[in-house]
């Protein structure tokens, strides 16, 4: 019972110690969904170990992307500039600008394409090893 006490009062003099050094934290969730940008639902995590990866893409001004697709569920974040992402089959299409965020497509054909700026994406994958993150 001491030691779950002692353990609570030690929880407690560093969040107070926290709070009193850098003021209250704040905290926005910026992503949560269930389904991709399109509306399709996610159904499952890849079997296996998983493995997180975060990447920061740079793309530049006036690219097209080639289209791909991603085997694993994904969500990016625009850093910065102006992005517009459409499915082959030309379905939907989503403009995305600084600040936004967007849960990929898992499995459909897609590419994204910038404008008069580049594109900074920070984008954060839960595959698998030796899961390719976009084929």
């Amino acid at each position: 019972m001491l030691k779950k006490a002692l353990v609570v009062l030690g929880v407690l003099l560093t969040t107070t110690a926290c709070n009193a050094q850098s003021g209250k934290l704040d905290s926005t969730v910026l992503l949560k969904s269930t389904t991709s940008w399109d509306g399709t639902a996610y159904t499952a995590y890849p079997a296996g170990q998983p493995e997180l990866t975060v990447l920061k893409i740079n793309i530049p001004a006036k690219t097209t992307l080639n289209w791909h697709k991603h085997p694993v569920p994904n969500a990016a974040y625009v850093a910065s500039g102006e992005l517009e992402v459409e499915t082959q089959d030309g379905s939907h299409s989503i403009r995305l600008k600084q600040g936004d965020t967007l849960a990929e497509l898992v499995d459909i054909m897609h590419r994204g394409k910038t404008g008069d700026s580049p594109v900074e994406l920070i984008v954060f994958y839960a595959g698998t090893p030796g899961v390719a993150l976009s084929e």
